[in-house]
């Protein structure tokens, strides 16, 4: 499998012919090439992580493609046929094994309403929590772990990666970050990847890591 990291918090994979896209939002380019496309996974409802403009480019490249999302992101997205799915759902898409974590969106503010989050993990390989620090209760070979954004704290970000103790990590979530605070952040999450004896590695949007 491999996973290729866009801009802030969207990622691709691509196994065997088939594709699946997590959280194409608004800090992310137009994707294409999407002809093996077998699922989207919206992880919340908050446009950095999805938008209209994305979802009718990519469904129009490809017809009825399932995306799947919490109930907020179905109540949110209504008219596009969000395929609900909650804390403890497997389900499968195309060549993937998808499993949901979580349940809410780390808190930004007292005085701003909770969302529903969910974590995702692919294939029992890649686990992206969302914007949470929701650790799941199994091993994690790689993980991809936000680094920037108005709820993150890079001292609980880095408690998060400890927690998770993965084989391999990169940060994504990351545009709201000047390039010195990203380097920063990801210095940051090298140490605590490398305290469970994993590895780091530093993508930037269109680089690629072999899972």
């Amino acid at each position: 499998m491999r996973v290729t990291k866009f801009e802030h918090a969207t990622l691709r994979l691509d196994q065997a012919g088939s594709t699946l896209l997590i959280d194409p939002g608004t800090f992310t380019t137009p994707l294409d090439d999407l002809s093996s496309l077998v699922a989207v996974v919206i992880t919340h409802e908050h446009p950095d992580h999805w938008t209209p403009g994305h979802l009718d480019r990519i469904l129009r490249m490809a017809p009825g493609t399932p995306v799947y999302g919490p109930a907020a992101v179905a109540a949110a997205a209504e008219g596009y046929g969000i395929v609900v799915v909650a804390p403890g759902d497997t389900v499968t898409a195309g060549d993937f094994t998808l499993r949901f974590f979580g349940g809410e969106h780390a808190v930004i503010h007292s005085s701003l309403p909770t969302v529903e989050n969910l974590g995702v993990l692919v294939d029992e390989t890649l686990y992206y929590p969302g914007d949470s620090y929701a650790v799941p209760p199994v091993e994690v070979d790689t993980l991809a772990a936000p680094i920037g954004a108005p709820w993150l704290k890079i001292g609980e970000a880095m408690d998060f990666v400890l927690a998770v103790a993965p084989k391999r990590c990169f940060g994504t979530h990351d545009m709201t970050l000047s390039t010195i605070g990203r380097g920063m952040h990801q210095e940051r999450l090298r140490w605590a990847t490398e305290q469970g004896g994993g590895r780091f590695f530093e993508l930037v949007p269109g680089d690629s890591l072999d899972l």
